[in-house]
């Protein structure tokens, strides 16, 4: 058993608890007081700040938005505007799509200008891909409920951890991805 006790001295006897005074034990050798610490090891050290920054970062890593607009894109300016049934995705002043969702969510792609490529909007029956490098813009329904959690965008295809596994959303077509030694950025 390891016994640190302030200002005490290698071998010296004491007591552990006041009912207990027959339970005596004797103090370790060990040079440690009450206020001072051990210095981290350089590894720890930097472990630690590793951990810590992939903390920070990983709330920052994945381009999911609330954003409801304006937002600039290839094709202009969209607004997502709340209707009757939910919300209306508009185009300047044409609206090119209504869907139902009880917020906004979408994971975006810009280009090097920061404007707005492609859009994967979580709506309550599932993603949609909203294409903005043509004009109207693209609209892909995945028709499958559920929650994306993490988008990567490879080419023309949209790779999604959902609840229910990894998908591939890919000219409208969804597909559910098995395991494989393909590494997505």
């Amino acid at each position: 058993m390891k016994v640190f006790v302030a200002g005490a001295r290698c071998g010296e006897r004491f007591a552990t608890s006041f009912r207990a005074r027959e339970s005596l034990r004797i103090v370790k050798c060990w040079k440690y007081t009450a206020t001072s610490r051990q210095p981290m090891s350089s590894i720890t050290s930097r472990l630690r700040a590793a951990v810590a920054c992939a903390v920070l970062l990983a709330t920052h890593a994945y381009a999911q938005s609330d954003t409801s607009g304006p937002i600039a894109t290839k094709a202009g300016t969209v607004y997502f505007l709340r209707d009757e049934s939910g919300f209306a995705a508009m185009l300047g002043t044409q609206a090119f799509d209504r869907f139902d969702a009880r917020r906004i969510a979408h994971f975006d792609e810009t280009d090097a200008s920061g404007a707005l490529t492609r859009s994967l909007m979580q709506t309550d029956v599932g993603p949609v891909l909203y294409d903005f490098r043509r004009n109207p813009p693209l609209v892909q329904r995945s028709g499958k409920r559920m929650t994306v959690q993490r988008v990567f965008w490879q080419g023309d295809e949209v790779v999604m951890q959902t609840s229910l596994g990894w998908y591939k959303l890919e000219r409208g077509a969804l597909s559910k991805l098995q395991a494989s030694t393909k590494v997505y950025h």
